[in-house]
């Protein structure tokens, strides 16, 4: 290799690496999932004329499977795109101490002793306080499922494909998941 060639060959090879890393990094920021408040999910189905179904992680700070949750489904990136796409991300603490009003209802933390919970985490899952649990909501604002368990990326995406497709109002999930296990 001449002199001049191995030379170019240097400098380029800096440039190269630097522009690779900015696209991966560009890449990577892209795929990750946009999370809102409760509030700000409302505001956009509210105002926008053709609103996303709304999405809900509710969680606690002591859940270990919801940290798991967090770090191996929703920062996978073909997840990540999906729910991006399909829905208004929200994350809720179970245990959040804020007001939430909604509907013309303010919803409160209460206290259990050393413990308690927010009573919009208690009603959209129904009364069963367990986490993680991930909830669907339609574009009205109307509770569709909670679904309760850890996921991994495979079967999270099936779920949320499921309720995100409108596939729920015309095949039954048992049918749905036999056509998807074959």
């Amino acid at each position: 290799m001449s002199y001049l060639a191995e030379k170019s060959m240097k400098t380029k090879t800096p440039v190269l690496i630097i522009a690779l890393t900015f696209l991966f990094v560009l890449s990577t920021e892209a795929q990750e999932i946009k999370w809102m408040s409760w509030s700000e999910a409302i505001e956009k189905t509210d105002a926008e004329e053709n609103p996303k179904k709304i999405f809900v992680d509710i969680y606690t700070d002591w859940c270990g499977w919801c940290k798991k949750m967090d770090k191996n489904t929703f920062n996978d990136p073909e997840v990540a795109t999906y729910m991006n796409k399909t829905f208004y991300m929200v994350k809720m603490n179970a245990e959040g101490k804020e007001d939430i009003v909604y509907k013309d209802r303010t919803y409160k933390y209460i206290s259990q002793g050393k413990k308690g919970y927010h009573e919009l985490a208690a009603a959209l899952l129904q009364g069963r306080m367990s986490f993680p649990t991930v909830v669907f909501i339609n574009e009205q604002q109307q509770l569709i499922s909670p679904v309760p368990g850890y996921m991994k990326p495979e079967g999270f995406l099936k779920i949320a494909k499921y309720f995100g497709d409108d596939i729920y109002k015309t095949t039954s999930w048992t049918d749905y998941d036999a056509e998807k296990s074959k």
